[in-house]
């Protein structure tokens, strides 16, 4: 697969199989050389140092549907491309395979949407973004949708009464479309080349009331980018490098894939390396700072740990796939109650950001993963967070 060059037919990686097993294996890491992207640059002069002191993880079990395994097992059973551990800002265990390296960006998926909810912080603290506002105030061409009475608020904690089916494996309907809009999907036979801000004109129905149960729905994401756009006047990939990449001192430039008409899949196509994904873990850790710089508004962080509501969790799209966790979800991110809470973000096909801010641990993961959403899986890696946690802090 994509080994000799050129390659055969049946080894190509194309926009048709990429996000297929084997093929994803290889493209995930070159995202941009199969969907038009555009880059997110870091500072050079900024970069957060990440002291190294191994870990020996021999002795860590991980708690799995079979039964107890070990570090390495874990590894391989959750298809994992790059892995990085912080504690107290050290990198204490990285591992990399599948062609990958510490320098080597790897696409976030749905990471990418809590990139946006960092962002958006930085934006409400510098007033240039309101949460009660109506969506329709900075974008109106959206008023004939079911976006019509949505707040910001609402599309920032999935709380938006959008009919949209989140089914990664069909084959027709709005997903496919959104795909095909977004430039991750090839146009079929007879089809029109679409755009992601027409792609909204589809979504006219509702399945409920806005600011009632947790429902996934990918597009609030991107229509949070076009909202930002708009509200500030600047590229969505230019914000985040200004406000967020750069000040936090990522060590390599990001990029994010756009459509046609250059607009960002804010809610999946961001593609940063696993040590700047750990180093976002660790701006939490540090309160929102980097330096002498407040990057992130210590509030928004408090407020994505402290709020998000419980039980429109527990009556919405994806608690099945983490039963009896205490969940809750603001700003983009997931928080796990307990003791000592942890914020975390996924993305399909296995990638995952865990941040315990009172322990000081961070846990970024990468995978290719051959099914976009697995629940034992899912379970694994929530179940791994913790115990790679309790290891280091035992």
């Amino acid at each position: 697969m994509m080994h000799e060059f050129p390659s055969g037919p049946e080894d190509q990686v194309t926009l048709a199989n990429w996000r297929t097993s084997p093929f994803n294996q290889w493209a995930f890491q070159h995202v941009r050389e199969i969907v038009p992207s555009a880059d997110i640059a870091n500072s050079p002069e900024q970069v957060m140092a990440l002291p190294e002191q191994d870990c020996n993880f021999d002795n860590l079990r991980i708690g799995s549907d079979t039964g107890d395994i070990d570090f390495e097992d874990f590894l391989e059973r959750s298809s994992t491309d790059g892995l990085v551990v912080l504690h107290k800002g050290q990198v204490v265990k990285q591992h990399y395979t599948n062609g990958m390296n510490e320098s080597t960006p790897h696409i976030l998926m749905s990471v990418s949407k809590s990139m946006l909810g960092l962002l958006a912080g930085i934006l409400v603290d510098q007033d240039k973004l309101d949460v009660d506002a109506l969506a329709t105030t900075y974008v109106p061409e959206i008023s004939a949708t079911a976006y019509a009475g949505a707040t910001i608020r609402n599309l920032l904690d999935m709380r938006a009464g959008i009919e949209f089916d989140e089914d990664y494996l069909l084959t027709s309907g709005p997903i496919i479309e959104y795909r095909k809009a977004t430039n991750w999907n090839p146009l079929g036979p007879g089809d029109k080349a679409s755009d992601l801000r027409s792609f909204y004109g589809l979504l006219t129905d509702s399945d409920g009331p806005h600011n009632g149960r947790f429902h996934y729905v990918s597009p609030n994401t991107d229509l949070l980018a076009w909202i930002i756009e708009r509200a500030t006047g600047q590229r969505y990939a230019d914000l985040m490098s200004q406000l967020l990449w750069q000040p936090m001192g990522a060590e390599r430039s990001a990029y994010i894939t756009i459509d046609r008409l250059g607009a960002p899949r804010a809610a999946g196509g961001m593609c940063v390396t696993t040590r700047d994904l750990a180093r976002v873990g660790q701006l939490l850790v540090n309160d929102g700072r980097h330096g002498n710089r407040q990057v992130v508004p210590e509030s928004w962080i408090n407020d994505m740990q402290g709020n998000g509501d419980a039980e429109a969790w527990q009556v919405g799209d994806f608690v099945e796939h983490f039963p009896g966790l205490p969940i809750r979800y603001r700003s983009k991110w997931y928080l796990l109650d307990g003791e000592a809470p942890v914020l975390f973000c996924l993305g399909i096909h296995g990638q995952y950001l865990f941040v315990d801010r009172a322990n000081q641990v961070v846990v970024a993961k990468h995978s290719s993963r051959a099914t976009p959403l697995e629940e034992t899986d899912e379970q694994l890696n929530v179940r791994a967070a913790l115990a790679i946690r309790d290891f280091l802090t035992g």
